[in-house]
């Protein structure tokens, strides 16, 4: 349980724009941060961090919370997860108990996955240390391609003994369950045993975007030509390797700051390369590249370069993957090293500033380079080039902007020696083709029947007051603190908070929210005059109770905000902490009107069904009297009163 303490300073010290920046490339926006939303496929940035209100909100699809709230709803942790995430991020001390066996049944399966994994790594890394084989085969391995032991330790590489139970004995006396050990794909399930699926390999966690272990990858170092030289974990409730990259959890700052995603092959090219600091780069580790791994390096860069090494074949088969990222609306360079070089083997012989001066002198446009090498492969076979135009005209179709297809197209007419408008026509019969395949109707299809789709008018409720509370539920949140001006009934000013000026007048009035959060945020302020404490929205944003904090950062957050540029042109616009006191006035007399309305409707109707004279009476004065209140509210609103 971490302690109420802990939980505040945790809420105190996160940046909600640093959080979420670990995740989302954002960009400042007057006050607040803008980027593409992380919860849903947008091209036009709707997701908005703000930091002084400490929420995010997108207005594309609705997702909203503080930055606890994010880490929980992005990487699907539970509450105490994201605490302690948090925590560690900002090197908060936090107190746990020992996870023994029985508590151990107790957390939920993702998080055994992850605890297993957890453990399991500490292991591997123990056995690289300290076992006479880890060191022996493992280690001096690692040492002979010249890494150093913060780079082994950067990445937490280890190695499993070569034995056929090891750490699936190890992992169960620690009281894992032997399920959880088959699911995360560490142990095969044999004969009612348990076998280690890794065995006499250096082992390569896989990590996701916040550090936390989530499959392995094991290079055998035997000749034993019969395994596999690599060996992953299969796919789990945690682990989907089409959704995963090597190397994004160390790299993702690096890539926002470099505005540049180097892509290779496999893990240790991506370690060499970190060794030399050159830090912005991931691996898809030996499969094919997937939209989903796209998009996870379009949050944090719109480039990528795809570093190869000299093999045509492998370049080749690489091209479906490369349409894809077109596809998506990226820009892709390819370095191509030479023969006999990759990107491991390359950092290792040179020094770093040479290996970046090499990868920016070699940078070629993809289209440009896909151009050139088939080319050359079909230079005097008239049947292969009229392919091989097709070919390049089907990749610039992938392009959704279309300034960049005209661009390529230009390019490309001077590169195939081809008229510019030949290449214009085939472009677009392929796209007028895709076009046709999305909007055409089956001929077959059967008549559809026939809907009314003239727009229905909307109902309104007059009475309704539920947009009113909301607005002084907000008011309070936002401005509860403030002082404002007022005059007394003598014409003296005096200051007082916004919170006492609303609480007061409908508490003077008799009057009682209907609302349920209306109510809470009162009480709070309340409780908050009576302890001498003060209120800020955190303490509505951050709330524990978790519905009270979602309405709170849902009326809160807001799409719209002023523009710098009018104060520059000395343009002056009211803004609501102006005028604070006409603002709540309005707001409070709107309210008190609809309220009074609700009764005086509610009153027509019981003498309506009320034979009794007597109590008719009494009735007819209350409305008489309630009647005489609205009249007075309408006017200091400047409206007659309809009721």
């Amino acid at each position: 349980m971490i302690s109420p303490n802990t939980i505040q300073t945790i809420f105190e010290t996160a940046r909600v724009e640093e959080v979420i920046g670990d995740f989302v490339t954002l960009k400042k926006r007057g006050a607040n941060y803008l980027g593409l939303c992380p919860f849903h496929n947008e091209k036009t940035p709707s997701f908005s961090v703000s930091p002084s209100k400490g929420i995010y909100k997108c207005f594309g699809c609705g997702k909203a919370g503080n930055v606890v709230g994010f880490v929980m709803e992005h990487e699907h942790y539970s509450y105490p997860e994201a605490l302690k995430y948090l925590a560690k991020r900002y090197s908060i001390e936090i107190e746990e108990e020992e996870v023994t066996p029985e508590m151990q049944q107790q957390i939920d399966e993702k998080e055994s996955l992850l605890s297993l994994n957890s453990f399991v790594t500490k292991y591997f890394i123990q056995n690289l240390k300290e076992n006479d084989e880890g060191k022996s085969i493992g280690l001096s391995y690692l040492k002979e391609r010249g890494y150093r032991d913060s780079t082994i330790e950067k990445f937490e590489i280890g190695y499993a003994i070569d034995n056929w139970e090891d750490y699936s004995k190890h992992s169960i006396s620690n009281g894992f369950k032997k399920e959880i050990l088959v699911k995360t794909g560490l142990s095969i399930e044999k004969d009612d045993k348990l076998l280690d699926r890794f065995r006499g390999r250096v082992i390569f966690p896989i990590h996701n975007l916040t550090g936390r272990v989530i499959g392995f990858g094991g290079r055998i170092l035997s000749s034993d030509k019969s395994k596999a030289k690599y060996l992953n974990s299969p796919e789990s409730d945690i682990y989907n390797k089409s959704k995963v990259l090597y190397g994004i959890y160390h790299a993702r700052n690096a890539i926002v700051k470099q505005n540049n995603c180097f892509l290779v092959e496999g893990y240790t090219d991506v370690i060499s390369l970190h060794q030399a600091d050159i830090e912005n780069v991931v691996a898809s580790s030996g499969t094919s590249l997937t939209v989903d791994q796209i998009k996870l390096i379009s949050r944090y860069t719109q480039n990528i370069t795809i570093l190869f090494d000299g093999d045509p074949a492998g370049i080749k088969a690489s091209f479906r993957g490369i349409d894809l990222i077109l596809e998506q609306g990226l820009n892709v360079k390819i370095v191509l090293f030479p023969e006999g070089e990759d990107p491991d083997s390359y950092v290792r012989n040179h020094t770093t500033s040479e290996t970046e001066l090499f990868i920016k002198d070699s940078a070629v446009d993809f289209i440009k380079f896909k151009t050139g090498l088939l080319k050359e492969e079909t230079e005097g076979d008239p049947t292969a080039r009229s392919q091989l135009i097709k070919d390049i005209i089907l990749t610039i179709s992938k392009i959704p902007d279309g300034i960049s297809r005209s661009v390529y197209i230009k390019e490309c007419s001077v590169l195939l020696e081809v008229r510019e408008q030949t290449l214009m026509n085939e472009l677009n019969k392929l796209l007028r083709q895709k076009y046709r395949n999305k909007n055409t109707p089956f001929a077959d299809a059967p008549i559809p029947e026939i809907i009314d789709t003239a727009p229905k008018q909307i109902e309104i409720n007059p009475l309704d007051v539920s947009f009113l509370e909301n607005d002084l539920s907000r008011l309070l949140m936002q401005f509860g603190n403030v002082e404002m001006n007022v005059n007394d009934e003598d014409g003296n000013q005096h200051k007082i908070l916004i919170s006492d000026f609303i609480i007061d007048d409908l508490e003077n009035d008799g009057l009682t929210p209907d609302d349920n959060f209306f109510r809470l945020i009162i009480n709070e302020f309340k409780e908050s005059k009576k302890n001498k404490t003060v209120l800020t929205t955190s303490n509505f944003t951050n709330n524990p109770n978790t519905e009270l904090s979602a309405k709170s950062i849902e009326l809160l957050a807001t799409p719209y905000e002023l523009s710098k540029n009018w104060g520059k042109n000395k343009i002056f616009v009211k803004k609501e902490e102006d005028d604070l006191f006409n603002l709540a006035l309005s707001s409070l007399m709107s309210y008190k009107s609809r309220l009074i309305s609700k009764k005086l409707k509610n009153i027509t109707e019981q003498m309506r069904n009320n034979p009794d004279d007597a109590e008719i009476f009494l009735l007819q004065q209350e409305f008489f009297e309630l009647k005489k209140l609205a009249n007075l509210i309408d006017g200091e609103l400047n409206r007659p009163f309809n009721y």
